[in-house]
């Protein structure tokens, strides 16, 4: 595989050659087909589509955050990404100071690599022993009382709570999958809920799925939408959630397993999803053995 053909698979998958997503069944459909994006672009922008770019048909001069305001193609990608997390077709993350978006079949191995058991406690996640009280407050509120907007919150907890401190600790307990944000409103800012009772299904699941099973098919939904990746962006991707070392000893396993081949390309040696492997995350089982989908049930509300 040449880098020029690889550029081209990917530009296609992440379309980015003038097929700009017009509908919320066209966006469910790209989120279901890459499993995960960023909203925005970021620097250094890790190997992901952004969602913006899809929404645009093209990367070119597209808005980071800060100037997406303005700009008429962000306001459309704002929509859509709202109403989908709205039917739960598509659930948040922030990642690498963005949010970072996953389709509803992919989320529950992400809650089972980045979440916690506890999923009732104030926090737990692998990345963090202990809450700031702040934010071990901030989820017993949002437990007894959410969901709360923002500036409920604020009144919950005092007046004179900054909304600096106030947005660190929320973001401490996003990040930790405990809370999530379900809605937003230019006065009253985001509301908030938290995981365990806003996606009880999700997180159930979830809770269910072994470390190895989560990193091992997401991995290899990360080569499908890549269509291929050096074992560095493998590893530079994942290690944000887990160790690296985890990572590397997943992808020999599966290399082992003649899951994934290595493909050679003129200047690195890239890997790939073999053919007749997994190329797609495995559905998450419910209690009867059936794969559930919110987004394919949802296939007739867009």
């Amino acid at each position: 595989m040449t880098e020029l053909e690889l550029q081209h698979l990917r530009r296609e998958k992440w379309r980015l050659e003038g097929e700009p997503i017009d509908t919320l069944d066209e966006a469910r459909e790209f989120l279901d087909s890459v499993g995960l994006c960023l909203m925005y672009p970021v620097r250094p922008m890790p190997l992901l589509p952004t969602f913006i770019g899809a929404c645009a048909g093209s990367d070119r001069s597209l808005p980071g955050r800060p100037k997406a305001f303005s700009d008429p193609r962000a306001r459309q990608a704002e929509d859509l990404r709202a109403r989908l997390v709205h039917e739960k077709s598509v659930y948040e993350l922030p990642f690498a100071g963005e949010t970072l978006l996953l389709s509803s079949e992919v989320f529950p191995y992400f809650y089972a690599l980045a979440g916690d058991r506890k999923p009732k406690e104030p926090i737990g996640s692998r990345s963090r022993a202990k809450a700031s009280p702040l934010s071990e407050d901030i989820f017993r509120k949002l437990e007894a009382k959410g969901p709360l907007t923002t500036v409920q919150l604020q009144e919950q907890l005092g007046g004179a709570l900054s909304e600096a401190g106030l947005d660190r600790a929320l973001q401490e307990l996003w990040a930790a999958l405990k809370i999530v944000r379900t809605d937003y409103d230019p006065r009253a800012g985001n509301t908030w809920d938290v995981y365990h009772r806003w996606a009880a299904e999700s997180v159930s699941q979830g809770m269910r799925i072994s470390d190895a099973e989560a990193l091992s098919a997401l991995i290899s939904k990360y080569l499908d939408l890549t269509v291929a990746a050096t074992e560095e962006e493998i590893e530079g991707f994942f290690s944000k959630f887990t160790s690296r070392a985890r990572v590397a000893e997943v992808v020999r396993a599966l290399l082992a397993a003649r899951e994934f081949a290595y493909t050679p390309s003129e200047t690195r040696t890239l890997i790939t999803v073999a053919a007749g492997g997994r190329s797609e995350a495995p559905r998450p089982r419910g209690d009867h053995g059936v794969a559930p989908s919110s987004a394919s049930r949802r296939r007739g509300n867009g």
